[in-house]
Parts: structure tokens; C-alpha cells; sequence
């Protein structure tokens, strides 16, 4: 079992009362101590006292911030291509400053226009990184999308598994064994896509309640299948490919990690975007 910390994060006590679990990782924290510090603001303390005790889970300052995952380095290079670009820190994008600055970016890398296919697909990045339909996206969100974009691009794979909690190991692999409904080791590609998106179901109307103790691994329900916009996986057939069996290829643990790894770290953060599109 993952065991959470004792004592809260920032004043190192241990009370009787309440502490918020992170979903991520084993920290947790006093709802005075977040208050205190500023990390929870009023239109946040209500989502945080109704998801940090859930399934759903919620995530402390530091994982919040994909931008975090960035070395110094990785940090400066992203800076320089966002200057490069003109684009303003700490500014929201419209959909055509979103699509320009992807233009931009692809013709550096590649020197030759961006397809209109992957134009296509960075309008729909667009899209979800704007759930809320405003027609413009806000800055940190924007900022993890680049962060995970960046980290996709410049590290290898093997680099971005280490980047995993135990908590996002054990929740991911209670969701391969179950789609893994015939207890062979391996599930078809229709339920790995499906699972790229499932990922990002953070924020449900009916969640159940899951009380964490000091100590407990908070949001992993002890053990159960996990839910994920509301229903569980083995129930859950939508997306999946009706081909046979035989005729798509087959998935092994390892390998469903290594191909939702930048999934799930795209959706460390509590913003409703969704930071990382899984492609149709």
C-alpha cells in the first residue's frame, strides 16, 4: 500500500484535523496552512474540500505545475522559442495567436509550412485547452501544454517514466488490468486510446466519497477498480475497436505505460483543460 505523509507539507505537524491528500504524490497539507500560504483562493477552497477526499483527487502546488517537470535548461530553451514567437508571458491566446505561434514554431523546426492536418489537430488542441468555450485560453494552461509538448520532444521515454509517482503507477495499472478482462497480460490498441483519454475525466458531477486518514494512499480507494468520468474501466466499452483480436496488435503492461506516460502527466494539473489532446 502507498502510504501518504503525516505531517503537513508546510508546517510539519500533525493535528487530528482534516488533510487534504494529494493525488500525485505522498504530501499532504492543512486547509489553513493552503489558505495561509495563498494557494488556495476562494473560487479554489470549494473544488479542493469537495475533490481532495474523492476519487477524483487533487492535486498540491507542486504537481499542479507541469512547468515544474522542466529542468533549468529545458526551462530557458521553452522561454526563448516564446520570445522568438512574441509571445507575452502571462497573457491568454485566442485561437488564431495559438495557431500562429504553432506556424511559427513548426517552420523553425522544419523550415516549410506547418500540414493542414496538424493545423487541424492544434485547433483542436485549442479547444480543449478551452472547456469553458471563451474563445481564448489561460496563460498556465497554455504554459503546461508547451511543458508537456517540450518534455515529449527533448527527453526520452525512459526519462519520462521516471517522472511518475507510485501513486500514477498503481492508479494506471489498475486501469490496464481492468481492460485486461480476459487476464492475459495484453489488451488491444482501441482500449490503450481509450485510456489516453480517460486520463483527463478529473472532474465528475457524482463523486464518491473516499476518506483519507493520515498515512492512507488517498485517492487510490483502496485497492478497487477506478473510475473515471464516473463508471468504472472493465465496464466501459466506448472507443473500443470491434475488430477481432487476432488482427490488432497487442499491448503489454510496459508497454501501455510507455504509451499513456505523457497522458498521464498531462493531466497532473486540477484546470479542466485538457493539456495533451489525445489524437481522434
Amino acid at each position: 500500500q502507498i502510504l501518504n505523509d503525516e505531517m503537513c507539507e508546510i508546517c510539519e505537524v500533525w493535528t487530528a484535523e482534516s488533510l487534504f491528500p494529494c493525488r500525485i504524490c505522498p504530501r499532504v497539507y492543512h486547509d489553513g496552512c493552503l489558505r495561509r500560504m495563498g494557494y488556495l483562493q476562494k473560487d479554489s477552497a470549494v473544488e479542493v474540500t469537495e475533490t481532495a477526499h474523492t476519487e477524483t483527487g487533487w492535486s498540491c502546488y507542486y504537481c499542479d505545475n507541469l512547468n515544474l517537470l522542466l529542468t533549468e535548461e529545458e526551462m530557458y530553451s521553452l522561454m526563448e522559442t516564446l520570445k522568438n514567437c512574441k509571445i507575452i508571458p502571462g497573457a491568454c491566446l485566442t485561437l488564431d495567436d495559438f495557431l500562429h505561434y504553432k506556424h511559427q514554431v513548426h517552420k523553425q523546426q522544419f523550415e516549410r509550412t506547418m500540414p493542414e492536418a496538424q493545423e487541424e489537430q492544434a485547433a483542436l488542441q485549442f479547444n480543449a485547452l478551452d472547456p469553458d468555450k471563451k474563445g481564448q485560453i489561460e496563460w498556465q494552461d497554455f504554459l503546461s501544454h508547451e511543458s508537456i509538448q517540450l518534455l515529449q520532444k527533448i527527453r526520452p521515454q525512459n526519462a519520462l517514466l521516471r517522472l511518475l509517482t507510485p501513486k500514477e503507477r498503481e492508479r494506471a495499472r489498475a486501469a490496464f488490468l481492468a481492460l485486461d478482462q480476459d487476464n492475459d497480460g495484453f489488451i488491444g490498441e482501441g482500449e490503450c486510446r481509450q485510456a489516453r483519454h480517460s486520463w483527463f475525466r478529473k472532474h465528475q458531477r457524482e463523486m464518491q466519497s473516499c476518506n483519507v486518514r493520515p498515512g492512507e494512499a488517498g485517492t487510490l480507494g483502496g485497492g478497487g477498480r477506478p473510475h473515471f468520468g464516473g463508471r468504472p474501466w472493465a465496464s466501459s466499452t466506448a472507443g473500443v475497436s470491434s475488430e477481432p483480436v487476432c488482427a490488432r496488435r497487442s499491448i503489454d503492461w510496459p508497454g501501455f505505460l510507455r504509451e499513456n506516460v505523457a497522458y498521464i502527466l498531462a493531466a497532473r494539473p486540477n484546470s479542466a483543460a485538457l493539456h495533451l489532446q489525445p489524437l481522434a
